[in-house]
């Protein structure tokens, strides 16, 4: 599995994005903010999903993981931050879904950005992911 964003191409790319499925929502743990809505689809790969949370039908935060790395941004502090998650760290704790951690970057890691944004421009004929490709234009 490449873990660098520039090692994939256009047909990976595409695989990638069109591999991400919606999560029954009965699976996601309801939030008490009230308005608020949960999104999450998740990858063919493991360890390869996206959250969403949308308050009036605008994402106020969301977060990417793929291949032990982590893009978020949240409405709060609207930049976005990379960051290495313990995913692909072997031990106990890890392989229990709900324990990832993520250590941000000290500096934005451009090369995943991008990764990100050319998977949602795959999938930007849907509303959800077009959204989100507007919060690069905006953050970025």
């Amino acid at each position: 599995m490449a873990r660098n964003s520039d090692l994939l191409n256009r047909d990976e790319i595409g695989n990638l994005a069109a591999s991400l499925r919606p999560i029954e929502q009965k699976m996601l743990k309801h939030t008490h903010k009230q308005g608020v809505s949960r999104i999450w689809f998740q990858g063919e790969e493991p360890y390869f999903d996206m959250f969403f949370e949308l308050k009036n039908d605008q994402i106020i935060w969301f977060q990417f993981t793929l291949r032990g790395k982590s893009l978020s941004w949240d409405s709060r502090t609207p930049i976005m931050q990379t960051g290495d998650t313990n995913e692909l760290q072997i031990g106990d704790v890890s392989f229990y879904a709900a324990s990832k951690t993520i250590e941000h970057d000290p500096e934005i890691d451009l090369k995943f950005v991008n990764l990100v944004k050319s998977i949602l421009q795959a999938r930007a004929d849907e509303t959800i992911f077009a959204r989100a490709l507007a919060l690069f234009n905006e953050n970025c």
